[in-house]
């Protein structure tokens, strides 16, 4: 049996753990083989960088190409160390953010060109992509309201960037999906977390052949 790859995506404070969370008690209540990675992290080597990027007291003056490779990093370790063992044992592998996230945070937000973005993604990666992408759509104002209320004490450095950083991160996001249907699945982040779980359900009995049958 092949393994099925989901990836969560979206601004901050957008409700992706809380769906993740959701949906992984679903599975394993159902008795399935299932593994929760993030992004950055997910691994030793990743972890360390996910420190390096979010919280390292030296990561002020870090340039948006050095972020850009950063990300990469931890996603070449995380492809090679997890994902792709997983899925070819035929495991469930759900993930907070992939490569989307790099192409409209370092994209968009970071303006960095947008082939550069796509090859250091495509690098990293290989050829590992998410069969579905669950884009938990959130005006930016109402998302860093609530990132920033949950982590008042440690806020990392991605939550220091002003609104107009989100606005552009959320319509990249927009604007990815509609290229790809296929693959993604906008919801409304503003729903009651049980309502959107019933979509994602839906969506993957439709789109996941037989997953959550």
């Amino acid at each position: 049996m092949a393994g099925f790859f989901v990836s969560f995506e979206g601004g901050e404070g957008c409700g992706k753990s809380t769906q993740i969370g959701l949906l992984m008690a679903y599975w394993q209540q159902a008795g399935r083989d299932v593994l929760h990675v993030r992004e950055p992290g997910g691994t030793a080597i990743g972890e360390v960088i996910r420190h390096l990027l979010k919280y390292h007291p030296e990561n002020g003056a870090m340039t948006r190409e050095a972020e850009l490779l950063l990300f990469a990093a931890s996603r070449a370790q995380l492809v090679r160390e997890k994902i792709q063992p997983f899925l070819a044992g035929g495991g469930i592998v759900v993930a907070d953010r992939f490569l989307d996230s790099t192409t409209v945070y370092q994209g968009n937000g970071r303006e960095l060109p947008a082939e550069l973005v796509r090859a250091v993604n495509d690098f990293a990666a290989g050829g590992c992509r998410p069969e579905v992408t669950f884009l938990l759509d959130l005006d930016a104002a109402t998302g860093l309201t609530r990132a920033r209320a949950r982590h008042a004490g440690r806020r990392d450095r991605m939550e220091q960037a002003e609104e107009s950083f989100y606005n552009s991160v959320r319509q990249g996001y927009l604007d990815l999906a509609r290229r790809e249907p296929e693959r993604f699945c906008i919801l409304d982040a503003a729903l009651p977390p049980e309502a959107l779980h019933a979509q994602i359900v839906k969506t993957l009995m439709e789109r996941g052949n037989g997953l959550c049958s």
